[in-house]
């Protein structure tokens, strides 16, 4: 009875056998990591390994969707990821750090622009892989039809990145060229100039796009971008709009927003895991300019770096000439340059990705615009989406390769149209531009202005000729028969007036009232509206001061009637 009930339970767990407490502890483990790593095993395996379908977001006129992406069996199915490695976190290391790549070789070609930098283009021929040999004395004539497909790597990565070495292998087999773009200073290439490419940095692959369609003018070209190399892309497509020679384009798992992403990958502790695993890749890359990094970007800050944000405010923003870190992100940023693409462009995105957040996908931008489609998955991790048993094959390769397959034998396939003005721009800067700005007046008048400038100032000076000509012909005619001259000189006025502006600006049918009739339609709605604005006031005023006029009325008519 007087028995202490907690030593009695104390005394009944140590008659459990150790083992019980070790398998307990590794079931608990097991279930900790299983959610810590987001698995979705068991999910799959209820499910039958089915898989999800892709979800599509694309705009309702959209004949990219209708004439293209329809016709692809492997969009238009189901993406079952490898069951062991149903989880996000897994396929990424896995890629990383094995990935299965095939075995072949590049062929290196050096390309230089114009500010001195060297960058490295690695081909895949398709007869590099036909027959299951090697040819490595073909080469591309001027004249060959066969599309190319250029590849923009992600951050820290080049052509023997095993993600890449899948895309060029399987493009290769399919009948194509492949030629991936490294990235300044990677590819084992040094750095020979003072520019190193950042998230944002697309003339590199303007300058290659353009020597390569100059060079093989009758071969499409059509661009794959990953991952940091995909937010190149699309910007890039966003900058410069119509006046790219390129055909088609795929953009795979795109930041989209950097600011968000760099909110993103600080949250949880698995995040942080991989901000300090690419922030190492950095500060590799950083060693092996050394040199060029210690003159240009604080080197001390570079080293002591444990984020990526740490890294771009002590290097990327230096070299840059970015004022901080949020400025850069944001202007580098392809999200802000969705709404200007103008050839076909599918861009593949999983849901569960642990690098691109899904919060940063811009939705609405792609549904507004007609060349865009957008596919999600469910799974499928940052670059990964293995399928299959033994995990030998990526779902998006697939994917990419059947897209562009299709869409190289429909009539959808952009063609270049060039333009006066064919310079990078942002894409914010045609609407800002172009748009309406308030114009305040000696007299307080407001009016909204569009940029017109050099219409406006045209007709103004055309204006100013009239009078001067006009004036030098009235002094000319004579006292004694000014009355009778006069009509004559306006009338030879005019002619003259009318070559001199032909001769000037080349319009015939600019006339003197064109300049003054939108002002005096502006008085005319001004003073319609004031004339009605008085009115009005004056009723108001009546109205509400009534009670008190209309009974001092009533006093005095009163009197005056009792006089009568």
């Amino acid at each position: 009875m007087g028995a202490n009930p907690y030593g009695l339970l104390l005394k009944a767990l140590t008659l459990i056998p150790s083992w019980h407490y070790l398998l307990a502890f590794l079931i608990l483990s097991l279930v900790f990591l299983y959610n810590f790593l987001e698995f979705h095993f068991l999910h799959d395996l209820f499910s039958g390994f089915r898989g999800h379908p892709v979800c599509f977001t694309y705009n309702p006129c959209s004949v990219i969707y209708d004439g293209v992406v329809s016709k692809c069996r492997v969009l238009r199915g189901r993406y079952c990821a490898t069951p062991w490695l149903s989880s996000p976190h897994v396929q990424t290391v896995f890629l990383n750090f094995n990935g299965r790549p095939p075995v072949f070789s590049y062929r290196r070609q050096l390309f230089y622009t114009s500010d001195g930098g060297t960058v490295a283009l690695d081909w895949l021929m398709k007869s590099d892989v036909s027959g299951g040999a090697l040819h490595m004395n073909s080469s591309i004539s001027r004249d060959e039809t066969t599309p190319i497909m250029v590849v923009v790597p992600g951050l820290t990565s080049d052509s023997s990145s095993a993600y890449l070495k899948h895309l060029a292998f399987n493009t290769a087999k399919h009948g194509w060229n492949v030629v991936i773009s490294n990235h300044r200073g990677l590819g084992g290439v040094s750095i020979t100039s003072d520019c190193f490419y950042n998230a944002g940095w697309t003339e590199d692959l303007r300058v290659v796009i353009n020597h390569l369609h100059k060079e093989y003018p009758k071969a499409p070209l059509l661009a794959v971008g990953t991952s940091i190399g995909a937010n190149i892309l699309v910007k890039y497509l966003g900058e410069d709009g119509e006046n790219v020679p390129v055909a088609g384009a795929v953009a795979i798992c795109s930041p989209w927003d950097l600011l968000i992403g760099d909110r993103f990958i600080c949250r949880r502790l698995v995040q942080k895991l991989y901000d300090r695993a690419l922030t190492i890749g950095l500060q590799g890359y950083a060693q092996l300019h050394q040199p060029l990094y210690s003159r240009l970007a604080n080197w001390e800050g570079i080293k002591k770096s444990r984020s990526i944000r740490d890294f771009d405010c002590h290097a990327t923003c230096l070299v840059g000439k970015f004022e901080t870190v949020d400025t850069y992100y944001r202007r580098c940023s392809s999200a802000s340059y969705v709404g200007n693409v103008s050839i076909p462009l599918l861009c593949i995105s999983a849901l569960d990705d642990p690098v691109c957040t899904r919060e940063a996908i811009p939705w609405d931008e792609c549904r507004a615009n007609k060349n865009i489609v957008l596919a999600t998955t469910k799974h499928g991790g940052h670059l990964g989406f293995f399928e299959g048993i033994t995990a030998s094959g990526l779902w998006w390769v697939r994917a990419t390769v059947e897209f562009l397959d299709v869409l190289h034998s429909s009539p959808y396939m952009h063609v270049q149209k060039k333009m006066q003005n064919s310079g990078p721009h942002s894409a914010l800067d045609s609407t800002i531009d172009q748009g309406p700005y308030v114009n305040i007046a000696e007299d307080g008048l407001v009016a909204a202005m569009c940029n017109e400038q050099n219409k406006d100032d045209s007709i103004e000076e055309i204006s100013e000729l009239q009078n001067i000509h006009y004036e030098k012909d009235n002094k000319m005619v004579s006292d004694a028969k000014q009355d009778e001259r006069t009509t004559k000189a306006k009338d030879d006025a005019f002619p003259v007036i009318a070559d001199t502006t032909k001769h000037a600006t080349s319009v015939q049918d600019v006339k003197p009232l064109d300049a003054i009739s939108p002002f005096q339609r502006c008085f005319d709605l001004l003073s319609r509206q004031n004339r009605c604005s008085i009115w009005l006031l004056a009723y108001i005023a009546i109205i509400t001061s009534w009670p008190l006029v209309g009974s001092a009325v009533s006093i005095v008519f009163k009197k005056k009637l009792r006089y009568v």
